[in-house]
């Protein structure tokens, strides 16, 4: 991905949701900074993952300049909770997020990565959106709050790890060859074909194809909301960070996909029924899955495919 398409990705995005804002009697200066704050956020996502984009990031901080990544999730979150939010707790929650884990992994600078600071730094960015906590620091508005809270922990993230910490193997840009598609379509169908043998026998998933969802718009938006806000920041988590670390402490990459994938799958327990056993069942065995694709292409965007593929699969043709 280049930067006039990551750019034009950006700007088509924003605009959709500022009309999709408006139709649902959205407005004002509160709904301006909360979009301006998603804007910021979402940039640091999208334009990073261009190559070009990382390129020139990194060459224009330098080494030293790196610790200065982390104030752009910082300045975004103090300007949503004073302006938005309206309050000071939210605004030091906010910077204790952002700042713990970059300060975390600076203490393991000139160690290979997998120190306690880089898990302690997971852990912070990871367990508050787990948990749901972060969810409270973005009350406005409501068809916001998933987005502002994913794009905040991805931002805090990548300031960390990528522009800080500089982790290599982590395979943060949108790039793809013929191999990869080979790649990205087998795995797809692997998990789909032990998915839906396996879902619909211990009755987790229930064959039920909707026409409404397979309406342009609201695929559409499946398609990118899915792709952007939910498998590129998971992927970027559990298998470019988590995988990655593990790989390095273990020496080992397939013990390190088994309980990266394993966690991955932990993850889903809190979905209702609780404790969602069957759920964590096949979102481990899709783990290993997503996280060979990575291993198999050294980058994340291979697996974000995989993950979203599988995830409109699931929400077009089974509830």
């Amino acid at each position: 991905m280049n930067l006039p398409t990551a750019a034009a990705v950006w700007a088509v995005v924003l605009i959709f949701a500022a009309f999709y804002g408006m139709h649902l009697g959205l407005g004002g200066a509160r709904f301006a900074l909360a979009l301006g704050v998603a804007a910021v956020l979402f940039a640091f996502e999208l334009f990073l993952a261009a190559p070009p984009g990382m390129e020139a990031c990194r060459r224009g901080l330098g080494e030293r300049g790196s610790v200065l990544a982390p104030l752009v999730p910082l300045f975004a979150m103090l300007v949503y909770s004073i302006a938005v939010a309206g309050g000071w707790r939210s605004a030091l929650i906010g910077a204790a997020y952002v700042l713990l884990p970059s300060l975390l992994v600076a203490t393991s600078a000139g160690k290979p990565p997998g120190t306690f600071g880089d898990y302690a730094a997971v852990a912070i960015i990871w367990l508050p959106v787990e948990f749901r906590w972060m969810y409270a620091e973005f009350p406005f508005p409501g068809q916001l709050t998933h987005t502002l809270t994913i794009l905040l922990a991805l931002s805090t993230g990548v300031a960390a790890f990528v522009l800080l910490r500089r982790m290599d193997g982590i395979g943060y840009s949108v790039t793809l060859t013929k191999n990869d598609i080979w790649t990205i379509l087998l795995h797809f169908a692997g998990f789909a074909l032990i998915a839906i043998l396996i879902g619909t026998r211990i009755g987790f998933l229930t064959y039920d194809p909707s026409r409404a969802r397979l309406h342009p718009i609201p695929l559409a938006l499946s398609v990118f909301g899915i792709l952007l806000f939910t498998a590129w920041p998971e992927e970027f988590l559990f298998r470019g960070i988590l995988q990655n670390l593990f790989s390095r402490s273990f020496k080992n990459p397939w013990a390190a996909l088994a309980l990266a994938s394993l966690i991955f799958g932990l993850s889903h327990i809190f979905h209702a029924p609780f404790p969602n056993w069957k759920y964590v069942f096949l979102a481990t065995i899709a783990g290993l899955f997503y996280g060979h694709t990575w291993m198999k292409t050294g980058s994340l965007f291979p697996a974000a495919i995989v993950h979203a593929l599988v995830d409109i699969l699931w929400h077009i043709l089974f509830r």
